[in-house]
């Protein structure tokens, strides 16, 4: 069975997502039979490479929200984080553009090193505090997660990969998918948002239980992010 995941490194979303769907395929009784893709995803493509200064404050007034009605949000996905032993430093959090760090996914995806290097980066940007927009620190995260310093900077100073992120983009827009994550399941079956282990065990129950019929887009789910959220897009 195949998997196909949109997500964007930086959103709270996408990070609780990865980890439910890893605890789902955990119980799934044919977990190793089952080939997950991750595809890039950007929220915002306008924003600068770093976005100085408080996040919550900055998400407060782009979108005219109380400051402790953000807090709180933010509070509340550090405790869903806490559940599947995530650490989400949300204080700590640096916006900013993701386009870079998705074009080093690709290259460790290349180098198979995709998982660890992804591990890191995300790691770096959730609970560290790091700016991955910056190239020195996106350069300083891949090369933790197994990755040459050469062969990164090499990277980021061209445009390579850049057609594979943005590819993983027009896939996305064609196929409708507007919130992150967004989890595809044997091309037949769309789950969006950050769900429970237990709604991503059953879906994953379904599609196997459903194979060999012919593909219907299906929709369902909810905690995605569209942008206008916790993370800022």
């Amino acid at each position: 069975m195949r998997i196909d995941v949109w997500s964007d490194l930086v959103c709270p979303f996408c990070h609780v997502g990865r980890r439910r769907l890893e605890l789902a395929l955990e119980q799934f009784e044919h977990g190793d039979e089952v080939e997950v893709t991750w595809h890039s995803y950007q929220l915002d493509r306008s924003a600068p490479p770093v976005i100085e200064g408080s996040n919550v404050d900055r998400i407060a007034a782009k979108y005219d929200r109380p400051r402790e009605e953000m807090v709180a949000q933010h509070e509340a996905m550090a405790a869903d984080a806490a559940e599947v032993g995530l650490d989400f430093q949300w204080e700590k959090v640096v916006g900013g553009n993701s386009f870079d760090a998705h074009r080093v996914i690709h290259l460790a995806r290349a180098r198979g090193l995709e998982a660890p290097v992804t591990e890191r980066v995300m790691r770096g940007w959730y609970s560290e505090g790091a700016a991955i927009g910056d190239t020195d620190t996106l350069v300083r995260l891949a090369v933790e997660g197994g990755l040459g310093e050469k062969d990164v900077r090499e990277t980021l100073g061209s445009d390579a990969y850049g057609y594979d992120v943005r590819a993983d983009e027009a896939t996305a827009n064609q196929i409708g998918i507007t919130a992150v994550p967004t989890f595809v399941l044997d091309q037949k079956f769309a789950v969006t948002g950050a769900q429970p282990v237990d709604g991503l065990l059953r879906a994953l129950e379904l599609t196997w239980e459903d194979r060999g019929n012919s593909p219907e887009a299906r929709g369902g789910g909810c905690g995605g992010c569209e942008g206008g959220c916790a993370c800022g897009a």
